[in-house]
């Protein structure tokens, strides 16, 4: 770990189950005093290692029932367009996730829509459109067995 002494790593395991907390309770949990973990959490933001604090939303009560793995494999001309491409991916809210892969695939994408149905349309209307798209392979997630955003300190 780059530059992190064993107090900051905790703050960063802390922030990471709830960032909800006030500095004071980081304080507290990780041992120190407030004046030095609040230092130690702004050098933090700045420096970048906390890119920025979030609510995690329950996808399924908000309605977002299908949860899909897509492989995309671009033609030859589209491999050349990868730039255009993944600044495409990054404009369409059902894609959470998207990897540029090394292997048989370009592409994989973590996509989330209302159900099937609705992935269904995104598919045909949006993604299999794209140009230089050759292929897409989708795989639909029936279970959550593990979902987090925790990296292990």
């Amino acid at each position: 770990m780059i530059d992190l002494d064993p107090f900051e790593i905790k703050i960063l395991r802390e922030l990471q189950r709830d960032a909800s907390q006030t500095t004071a309770e980081i304080a507290d949990r990780v041992g120190l005093s407030v004046s030095p973990c609040w230092r130690r959490i702004d050098r933090l933001e700045r420096e970048g290692f906390i890119r920025k604090r979030v609510a995690i939303v329950d996808r399924r009560k908000v309605g977002l029932n299908a949860h899909v793995f897509a492989q995309v494999k671009l033609n030859a001309h589209g491999r050349a367009n990868l730039d255009e491409f993944s600044a495409t991916i990054r404009g369409f809210p059902e894609v959470l996730d998207a990897y540029v892969l090394m292997g048989t695939t370009d592409f994989m994408l973590r996509i989330v829509a209302r159900d099937i149905d609705a992935y269904e349309r995104f598919f045909f209307d949006q993604l299999s459109k794209l140009p230089g798209v050759q292929e897409i392979n989708s795989t639909v997630a029936l279970s959550e067995i593990k979902s987090t955003t925790e990296l292990p300190l």
